[in-house]
């Protein structure tokens, strides 16, 4: 049996003769950027984040980018963040011209670790950008607690995270400013790049559509050097359609997560493998990933020997951002974050995509017990 680590055909089927009707629309129009398909998305992710607004953006990457160029945060300023995320979130501090700085995670929930946030904060700290990752919040309330008393801007990387919910609060709803990505692999994913910012701040959402194109207030005339963070029109047609199948297939995702625990409990494979952790204030994890940690050193042998047996995995992520080369003019040295650089060692990823079947779990399960177990 073939188990692709993601297979997002069988969602597209189902949609098809929708989003090509939607896709001739738009082609039909000659109206590519921005427009009313653009509107009528940032009216629904607002309202399905529970934030008052939201601005439709090229990519997950350039929502963080324009959220810390709309505070001024630039040259001479630092940005408290995880060095355990995809690369974008430290690259838009960098690309403003900021300084990452860089907080251990939580070695359960693999999120940045509010209790050591605090003895990082200097007089150069302007933001936090907490990353909800794998489809988990992070503790939003430890970490707004923390930025209200230093005055700091809350940025919340949610990117990997749309629907999640930190005591029933969503994800994107709760910070100055949630970033979204819709890059395809997504659990709301686009035909391309695109992105989203939300606000429950009016006047930053009026300075995001700004700044998202060219910092032009009005046609030719600029008061603000913004950027081309323009949303197409074709994106936000397919992702309109797919928003009202998302919490659908969340409930899938969480359903197959159930089942891979109830099958991890029943194999042999016992503690050599750590399955995914729920904190008690995650009151609902999307599961865009299921990361289960390999111990005794053994990730890399099980990931190369499940491919083998056509089982998709994969790494997220296999070097901390503190180590990458890119970043040696910061300082970092290896042993400075140490649950970040043991979870890289250890961490994989299994399939868990909506559309996969109880059947694939169960080879995979079965895989990584022969593998382990002999």
């Amino acid at each position: 049996m073939q188990v692709p680590l993601l297979d997002f055909k069988k969602q597209y089927q189902g949609l098809k003769e929708e989003i090509l009707k939607e896709i001739s629309d738009v082609c039909d129009s000659q109206h590519f950027v921005l427009g009313d398909k653009v509107q009528k998305l940032e009216k629904e992710i607002a309202e399905y984040c529970n934030a008052e607004f939201a601005c439709g953006v090229t990519s997950g990457s350039d929502a963080l980018i324009i959220s810390l160029m709309v505070e001024d945060i630039g040259a001479g300023d630092e940005v408290i963040t995880t060095p355990f995320t995809f690369f974008a979130t430290v690259g838009a501090i960098c690309r403003v011209g900021a300084t990452p700085v860089f907080v251990d995670v939580d070695p359960d929930t693999f999120n940045i670790d509010p209790a050591k946030i605090e003895e990082k904060i200097t007089s150069k700290t302007k933001a936090i950008i907490p990353v909800h990752l794998f489809g988990q919040c992070c503790d939003m309330d430890a970490i707004n607690s923390i930025a209200k008393k230093h005055e700091l801007i809350v940025i919340e990387d949610a990117c990997q995270s749309i629907g999640a919910e930190f005591n029933g609060k969503r994800a994107g709803s709760m910070g100055d400013y949630g970033c979204f990505s819709f890059y395809p692999t997504k659990n709301l994913g686009c035909f391309g790049d695109g992105g989203m910012v939300t606000t429950n701040d009016e006047k930053k959402a009026e300075l995001l559509h700004i700044f998202r194109n060219h910092g032009q207030g009005s046609t030719y005339i600029h008061k603000h050097i913004g950027g081309n963070f323009r949303l197409d029109a074709l994106q936000a047609a397919v992702l309109s359609i797919k928003l009202r199948e998302l919490d659908s297939w969340s409930t899938a995702r969480e359903a197959n997560a159930a089942e891979y625990r109830k099958l991890f409990a029943a194999s042999k494979i016992g503690d050599k493998v750590k399955l995914p952790f729920v904190a008690n204030y995650a009151s609902k994890h999307i599961y865009n990933q299921f990361s289960i940690l390999v111990a005794d050193g053994k990730r890399d042998e099980l990931c190369s020997k499940l491919r083998e047996a056509n089982v998709g995995c994969g790494i997220y992520y296999p070097l901390s951002l503190h180590l990458q080369e890119c970043f040696k003019s910061l300082g970092y040295q290896e042993g400075d974050m140490p649950v970040s650089e043991k979870l890289s060692k250890e961490i994989l990823a299994l399939p868990i995509f909506p559309e996969s079947t109880s059947e694939q779990r169960q080879c995979v399960v079965d895989t990584i017990e022969k593998i382990l177990c002999g």
